[in-house]
């Protein structure tokens, strides 16, 4: 059986190459755990000048977590009538290499070529250098699934301009180069046909000593040219009346009637959840956010939302989620407060503590 992540020093280049390609190289524990035990060993490893994190096939980069295993771990559990969720574990470990990712003393580039989604994006926008070309489908659709943008990812989001974040991870948007760079997910655009090319020369030469070779110019991010229009409607105070507005919008600007289509057909928890989570976001550092997020998702876990989308997208593929509650109004704002904060569920240290030895 291949390894599902493998890893190749090239030079002073550490390489890390995702290999579940027949599954978009999608994330489960034993890659995470592999993966943040590798980026310390080269932390300190004096013959590591850089890494470089990229995808096995033609798929893309990353689709995220493995939703499959999260929806049969979530029946498991709830048959066994146990309340310790084996997915508690990745979002712990997952986590702890979204932060150690963001804090890396060497270089960490990201080829986000292809699909890079979720908890893609953890593994990449955190990251110092972030490649992307004419494949990149990039983005956080987690309230397509009854979840909400996790892996720091209301961090991302809270920074990116205006209120283009809300925008993105609210509808679930999936974005091409120009606008993932728009949204401050990525930095530079490369054709992909020079991928091959790049990652050879890094083996000797640095990232900024040889991007000015590789890198062109991205086409007009489409998102620019819709920021007045996504500035306004998302300034609004609740979901409710972001949704109002966007009918407004649409009026005029058939992206926004768009926008409000794709709401409409989200998870009403979520939708809150991702609405709180980015704005509160917006005042704190990565770790603070992940420590919220982490206590958000092991509410989801545990509630109606999350295994319900994975069902409906990913296990019958009905594309017919019934969501509790089923509306926005129903959805009690004073319970989307709390999943933020600490819980009776298992809580969350950031620092594990091979990590806190090394630093």
């Amino acid at each position: 059986m291949a390894a599902e992540v493998l890893f190749e020093a090239r030079g002073t280049l550490g390489v890390i190459r995702l290999n579940r390609p027949g599954a978009m190289n999608a994330l489960n524990l034993n890659m995470v755990r592999q993966m943040l035990h590798q980026l310390q060993e080269w932390r300190d490893d004096p013959g590591v000048s850089q890494v470089l994190v990229l995808g096995a096939g033609d798929r893309g980069l990353c689709a995220g977590g493995d939703v499959r295993s999260i929806y049969e771990d979530i029946r498991a559990t709830r048959a066994s009538g146990r309340d310790y969720y084996t997915t508690t574990e990745f979002f712990a470990t997952e986590f702890r290499l979204n932060h150690l990712i963001s804090q890396y003393p060497k270089p960490y580039i990201a080829f986000m070529d292809g699909a890079t989604l979720g908890g893609g994006i953890g593994i990449s926008a955190h990251g110092r250098h972030r490649v992307v070309t004419e494949r990149t489908r990039a983005g956080m659709p987690e309230t397509t699934i009854g979840y909400f943008p996790d892996v720091g990812g209301t961090h991302l989001l809270a920074r990116s301009p205006g209120r283009a974040g809300l925008h993105a991870g609210l509808t679930a948007g999936i974005f091409g180069a120009a606008d993932t760079i728009h949204l401050g997910l990525a930095d530079v655009y490369v054709p992909s046909g020079k991928l091959a090319a790049l990652a050879e020369a890094l083996e000797q030469e640095t990232f900024d000593q040889v991007k000015a070779g590789f890198t062109e110019t991205p086409p007009v991010a489409p998102l620019r040219s819709a920021q007045d229009w996504i500035d306004d409607a998302y300034s609004a105070e609740t979901a409710e009346e972001i949704l109002e507005r966007l009918a407004a919008w649409g009026a005029t600007h058939p992206d926004a009637a768009r926008a409000r289509e794709d709401i409409l057909s989200r998870s009403p928890t979520a939708l809150k959840l991702t609405l709180h989570g980015i704005r509160e976001a917006s005042r704190l550092e990565l770790s603070a956010a992940l420590v919220r997020e982490y206590a958000a998702g092991q509410h989801q876990l545990r509630g109606h939302d999350f295994a319900e989308g994975i069902r409906a997208q990913v296990i019958d593929r009905d594309r017919s989620p019934r969501w509790d509650p089923a509306t926005l109004p129903e959805v009690d704002e004073m319970r989307i407060e709390e999943h933020f904060l600490p819980g009776p569920h298992p809580t969350f240290e950031l620092f594990s503590p091979i990590q806190e030895a090394h630093s």
